[in-house]
């Protein structure tokens, strides 16, 4: 309902937008080699995306100076977060653009970020041009010189003397770097080159498409991280993903900072069930087949790293991965993946039994673990009586599981980032008689309860909830529901903080265009637990809370400057269904003692503490043999600790050089299992 309404209102609104184009970009066109124009349709679809945003956004947006000079701190943030490509006099000649970009979103002018935008692809050409020809010069190997690896904060480069001189820097690091990991000088130089060189080619194809895309969801961004603009060719790449019939590796992509890296892993696919991929790791080559030649891909576009890393199924492909966290200089790992269509049976709900020992007795706790809320929403409207739910295949499993004599229950949704609100409701009311589940609500102040009414509970035992932080919306409204009901302890790491609503509005049927104008998603509600506080930035932190490799402050939502803030309203009507308080205290210190004697809990601090060490680290010293040397260490130590890991789990240690297989290191899982027991054991007394 609320979508009609918007989609309504959107058409009203911009029967004002029929006037022709602003033609002010005579005034800025671009002395460089870049003048890329905005296509006629963009002075429509920037008018509508401002009104959109202006009139129905959840946040009360005022389109002024205040809002324009924070757009234009994210422009040149997103073209050139590391400061590295534009020069201070640059920044100097946009600076007539800070204070008018609000008047000209309203009037569809678009002449200030094609300047921008043009400039800095000149600009950028022109770095490129200088790693080639410096790739051509000797390199000086063995020296003290400081590269900067990390210059976000530091102030615009002034000359062109010294952005060389910084560009010097890098094209060595960047050639030590590669020759250590490919042990051979000529082979190391023809991949720089080639990367600088394929770098040149993806900037030579850039397109006026692409220029739109990036200014409107800098304005986007601006606002808030959900509400996004989507180009015809962006809204197809995500109808696809959205479709599940994707022939690949399972995995949702992005550039950061030249990097392809991994944002989810899908269920099901190749790349969660190796084991070897995480998200944030960065892929920086790309080999086809078992044999083929890797391909460096830093710095390509997405769309093309995209379809070098897809294929059909049953096709191999190699990847070279930077582990999240790790140095640049780190070696990369290779991960060996075989393509496949990520069917949709794999990633729908499983389950199982485990048998665990606790306290010399012997419990069955059966695990649930749930990819995603998904519902088939054509079935449903044909009036299918057997279409698939997340609740429906949950439900199936907890029959199957009370018959198998299960003594609890662990429902994991760790890596669940959400999907149907209605699925979560429909889940929470397994557990529970009636009542609230979760309050949403609207721009307007208009609270709404959503309420499960069905007084059917499938199942009334001892049960674990287990979230990590890349549990996300969906999972966040169970999980709080669970918790605020004293249904469940929840087990795991803080997730991820996303507790908005986003509605998807094609922008071409709004104007009833033939022509694909692309797609707005736009965030028009928010969620909130039934003891009154939001979801959103705060996540849900669990009753028995493990460290996370993923800090809050760079992974989740609290990593958002622009995210909407945490609040409360009043609390919904309910009663809790138990009182978990104490039996908690003596779960969490029971469990405190496991971890101390636990290698593997250890090791995952040790982790933690590399992880963030390896963040810390902003310049490196460019001698060759220093960094070999430093290399050398780490892998060592990285080799010892793995076999320390092996003997641990009854394994014979490996030698230097052999292939790692990934170890089983899933003891939050095992972990959960424990908690399970002595909860059933706890309420049996």
């Amino acid at each position: 309902m609320i979508k009609r309404l918007l989609s309504i209102a959107l058409a009203v609104t911009i029967t004002s937008c029929q006037a022709s184009v602003p033609n002010k970009l005579a005034d800025n066109v671009s002395s460089g080699k870049f003048n890329l124009q905005p296509e006629p349709q963009h002075f429509l679809v920037s008018k509508i995306i401002t009104g959109a945003i202006a009139n129905y956004h959840y946040k009360k947006v005022k389109i002024d100076d205040s809002l324009s000079t924070k757009i234009f701190d994210k422009y040149l943030d997103n073209l050139d977060g590391s400061r590295t490509t534009l020069l201070s006099s640059d920044i100097k000649d946009f600076e007539k653009y800070r204070y008018q970009i609000d008047d000209e979103l309203e009037s569809g002018d678009l002449s200030a970020a094609y300047f921008i935008y043009n400039r800095y692809a000149d600009r950028l050409s022109e770095r490129i041009d200088y790693a080639l020809a410096t790739l051509k010069g000797k390199l000086n190997l063995d020296s003290n010189d400081v590269y900067v690896i990390d210059r976000e904060k530091a102030p615009w480069i002034n000359t062109t003397q010294e952005i060389n001189d910084y560009w010097n820097k890098r094209v060595r690091y960047e050639f030590i770097s590669q020759k250590l990991q490919s042990k051979d000088e000529k082979k190391a130089l023809e991949i720089l080159v080639k990367r600088y060189e394929n770098l040149k080619v993806q900037l030579n194809k850039l397109k006026s498409e692409d220029v739109f895309e990036s200014f409107m969801n800098s304005f986007s961004e601006t606002v808030e991280p959900h509400t996004l603009y989507l180009s015809p060719r962006s809204s197809a790449d995500f109808k696809i993903n959205m479709s599940k019939a994707l022939e690949g590796i399972g995995a949702s992509l992005r550039t950061e900072n030249d990097y392809v890296k991994i944002i989810n892993l899908t269920k099901g696919g190749p790349a969660e069930k190796s084991k070897m991929l995480h998200p944030n790791d960065r892929i920086v080559a790309v080999g086809q087949g078992k044999d083929g030649e890797f391909e460096d891909i830093v710095g390509w576009r997405i769309d093309d790293a995209v379809a070098k890393i897809r294929g059909p199924k049953g096709s191999t492909v190699r990847l070279q991965i930077l582990p999240s966290g790790a140095e640049l200089n780190s070696t990369p790992k290779t991960v060996v993946l075989v393509r496949d269509k990520v069917i949709l049976e794999e990633q729908k709900t499983q389950s199982e039994v485990k048998e665990v020992t606790y306290n010399g007795a012997k419990y069955k706790i059966g695990v649930i673990s749930i990819p995603d809320f998904y519902i088939d929403w054509d079935a449903m409207r044909r009036g299918d009586p057997n279409y698939n739910t997340t609740s429906g295949d949950v439900k199936k499993a907890l029959l199957k599981l009370k018959a198998a004599g299960v003594n609890g229950i662990v429902i994991d949704l760790r890596n669940n980032g959400g999907g149907a609100l209605k699925e979560a409701i429909e889940l929470s009311g397994l557990f529970i008689k009636t009542g609230p589940v979760v309050q949403v609500r609207e721009a307007s102040g208009k609270v709404e309860v959503n309420e499960d009414k069905n007084p059917e509970e499938v199942y009334t035992g001892p049960m674990t909830v287990l979230i990590n932080r890349f549990s996300a919306s969906a999972s966040e409204i169970f999980a709080a529901a669970m918790q605020d009901y004293q249904r469940a302890v929840i087990v795991g790491e803080q997730s991820y903080g996303k507790g908005t609503v986003q509605t998807a509005v094609s922008l071409n049927e709004l104007v009833n265009k033939d022509q694909d104008l692309g797609q707005l998603n736009l965030t028009i509600a928010k969620f909130y637990r039934i003891s009154g506080g939001s979801t959103q930035h705060k996540g849900v932190t669990p009753d028995i809370q493990f460290p996370s490799m993923f800090p809050a402050s760079e992974f989740g939502e609290s990593s958002e400057p622009t995210a909407l803030p945490w609040d409360q309203i009043a609390p919904a009507k309910y009663t809790p269904v138990a009182n978990l308080k104490p039996i908690d205290a003596q779960l969490v210190a029971d469990h405190q003692k496991r971890m101390e004697a636990n290698p593997e809990y250890k090791y995952l601090l040790e982790d933690i503490k590399e992880v963030e060490k390896a963040r810390t680290q902003k310049s490196v010293v460019l001698n060759e043999d220093e960094l070999k040397k430093e290399r050398e260490v780490k892998e060592a130590e990285d080799l010892e600790r793995y076999n320390r890991r092996r003997v641990v789990q009854g394994l014979k240690p490996i030698a230097k050089g052999a292939d790692r297989s990934p170890l089983n290191n899933d003891y939050i899982k095992d972990e959960s299992l424990q908690i399970t027991s002595e909860l059933v054991s706890k309420s049996k007394s």
